[in-house]
């Protein structure tokens, strides 16, 4: 597989109007690494990693341009690296309040013991003076070890509870095929695990192995002052318009998930100018939980996260994200 290491051609963009949105940002190949930045500090969530600046992620090839799309990966040949998987994390330079983010994902990180994938949304550095979780946190794409099926989630701070408008007649989600809100409390503080508000999907093929195997697809949100809507299609259920430059979310197929403020949640108060944030943690608070690691297959290959992660290079060589593009409508 060819792969481009990154370069620093800068490009201009320019507003295209579509419908009721307006196309802002058009994140692919030809700017990505301009417009988002890396993050080598430590993990905030005390994952087994050690993410890896521009520099060093250009030089060891875990991040840059493979088929014509932005690749990001992680160490998969070391093994006992002394303290932590070297990874990758880069959050984008811009910030958004509400809008329409729509990704085209043609790899996830393969499922896998130990790894704790994310593509999601914080509160930025104009924020930075609110301790998460206020500002809020809206993780579109997540999962950890051995599931394969995505998890939606919305973090914030007291006094925001949203309700479901997700109903029967969506495809994904449990045999009812009813996708369920595994809490209506999205304060983080007083959920378990600081898990906040958010959807379980029981199909297959939302993330992971599965979702690769489909040929990957699209997550898209659409974010406004009263809902956060998340959609997913597989690659061969894409809507025509989705991946043009007038996309209309009102006429794709209900969301996988929504969350509505029902009179219990400000969501402007609560969920403040964001950036995006795309990553790959090892272990953490999260995959690394003890509890979690052994709850499926993982605890019957190691007796810990990080004992795994460690010894087992090879089982992370599918573990890199392959994004086509991500656009931003406002």
């Amino acid at each position: 597989m060819r792969f481009s290491t990154i370069t620093s051609t800068l490009t201009a963009s320019a507003a295209v109007v579509c419908g009721s949105y307006t196309l802002r940002d058009n994140f692919n190949a030809s700017n990505f690494f301009n417009e988002f930045s890396f993050f080598s500090a430590a993990d905030p969530t005390h994952g087994f990693v050690q993410y890896q600046n521009l520099e060093a992620a250009n030089l060891t090839q875990l991040a840059g341009i493979k088929q014509g799309a932005v690749y990001l990966g992680v160490d998969h040949t070391t093994v006992n690296p002394v303290n932590g998987r070297n990874s990758t994390r880069v959050q984008s330079n811009k910030d958004w309040t509400t809008g329409l983010f729509i990704a085209d994902i043609m790899h996830a990180p393969d499922t896998a013991c130990g790894v704790w994938p994310a593509f999601w949304t914080v509160t930025s550095e104009k924020t930075k003076d609110l301790a998460w979780p206020n500002g809020g946190e809206i993780d579109i794409y997540e999962g950890v070890n051995d599931i394969i099926a995505n998890t939606v989630t919305l973090h914030s701070g007291s006094d925001c509870n949203m309700t479901s408008k997700v109903t029967t007649s969506v495809p994904q989600g449990n045999k009812d095929g009813f996708n369920p809100i595994l809490s209506s409390n999205c304060n983080a503080g007083v959920q378990p695990g600081t898990q906040g508000c958010g959807f379980g999907h029981a199909a297959t093929g939302t993330y992971g192995t599965p979702f690769n195997a489909a040929g990957g697809g699209i997550y898209a949100m659409e974010w406004t002052i009263t809902d956060i809507k998340v959609y997913y299609f597989p690659r061969k259920t894409i809507p025509a318009d989705a991946l043009t430059d007038s996309p209309d979310p009102a006429s794709w197929p209900t969301p996988i998930s929504w969350f509505h403020d029902d009179g219990g949640c400000d969501v402007p108060a609560h969920f403040t100018a964001h950036r995006l944030v795309m990553n790959i943690n090892f272990c953490g608070d999260f995959a690394g939980n003890a509890d979690v690691f052994a709850a499926g297959s993982c605890g019957k290959e190691a007796a810990t996260c990080q004992e795994y992660v460690a010894n087992n290079p090879k089982a992370f060589e599918g573990v890199y994200w392959q994004i086509q593009s991500i656009k931003v409508f406002q």
